[in-house]
């Protein structure tokens, strides 16, 4: 079975750091785009950062460019985000997610519909 396995989040403050993780399992690591998206209330689902697992080349959403970094553990099957500078807009459910990597990234990243599988959200409240 496919499994994202998301964990972090929680209550920040404002001008603080956040740290999520996603353990992947149940497909073709190397095969996919693996990141984050996040939606607020009332807002369309945007991509903060996705990785190509492949070949490590990143897209970062131009709300979180400057203060996010992805990574990732090719030996655990697991990406890492890490958010610093946190600001109250960045309050959110975040979502880990997997997309076959068939399209560019740059493209997979502005477009959600596209994701093959799809994590739990984790809530994120950045408090100001």
């Amino acid at each position: 079975d496919v499994q994202l396995q998301a964990s972090g989040g929680g209550l920040v403050q404002a001008g603080g750091s956040l740290r999520l993780s996603c353990a992947a399992s149940g497909f073709a690591f190397d095969d996919y785009d693996i990141g984050w998206f996040r939606q607020a209330p009332g807002k369309e689902r945007e991509g903060v950062p996705l990785i190509r697992i492949r070949d490590g080349e990143t897209y970062y959403g131009d709300s979180v460019k400057g203060r996010a970094t992805i990574s990732v553990d090719k030996d655990k099957n697991t990406v890492f985000l890490q958010m610093n500078s946190l600001k109250p807009e960045d309050t959110a459910v975040y979502y880990c997610a997997a997309d076959k990597s068939e399209y560019s990234i740059q493209y997979t990243g502005r477009s959600y519909w596209l994701v093959d599988f799809w994590g739990q959200g984790t809530l994120v409240t950045v408090s100001s």
